[in-house]
């Protein structure tokens, strides 16, 4: 349990941080950038807690996860200025926010005695589901619907989560290293210009 909340802390504050870099972006005004960054950061944990039928949603009950994202809102909000380069910053967030939540996620499936594929889908869905409300919400179409590598990423991770749990028999070496993996991906996938297939070429 303690390793899942470090997780979603961590998550939380990746992911709250991208929402009001990409609101920002937007030019909303201080209530549309809360929305947004809140939105973006409880979004994939409340559909992966409906999901397994955790009621009420962890959120609601989860004061450290709440004064999270207020206290990451007001910081970011407060460095704004500073966000000269939108595109890297949110790349970093975005992608640190998907590892943890969908490593967070794939755990809270193994607590939960899903199987493997489910609990990897599970993880998937969860991380990106905070990033398709806000892309939505700000009418972008989501990283998940184009041709990145992005919901491909968690499901690597998850496979190596599994993996290395068979052969450790330990949860923190296996979220870490997992955590890890989903990152290199993407970062891999974004500088080498790797992308899936596109059908409309």
């Amino acid at each position: 349990m303690k390793l899942l909340f470090v997780i979603e802390i961590l998550g939380t504050v990746a992911f709250t941080f991208s929402g009001v870099v990409a609101a920002t972006r937007k030019k909303l005004d201080v209530f549309g950038i809360l929305i947004i960054a809140f939105v973006t950061a409880v979004g994939g944990g409340t559909l992966r807690d409906i999901l397994i039928g955790v009621f009420p949603v962890s959120w609601l009950n989860n004061t450290p996860l709440l004064i999270t994202i207020a206290v990451t809102y007001m910081g970011s909000l407060f460095y704004h200025q500073k966000f000269s380069q939108y595109k890297k910053i949110f790349f970093w967030m975005d992608t640190l926010g998907l590892a943890l939540f969908s490593i967070a996620a794939i755990n809270k499936g193994v607590d939960a005695s899903l199987n493997i594929p489910v609990c990897i889908a599970l993880g998937t869905i969860t991380g990106c589901f905070g990033g398709v409300i806000r892309d939505v919400l700000l009418n972008e179409v989501p990283y998940v619907f184009r041709e990145d590598i992005y919901a491909s990423a968690c499901i690597v991770g998850g496979i190596v989560y599994f993996l290395v749990l068979h052969f450790s028999n330990n949860e923190i070496y296996a979220s870490s290293i997992a955590a890890a993996v989903v990152v290199f991906v993407r970062f891999l996938a974004e500088f080498k210009n790797i992308r899936l297939p596109d059908l409309y070429k």
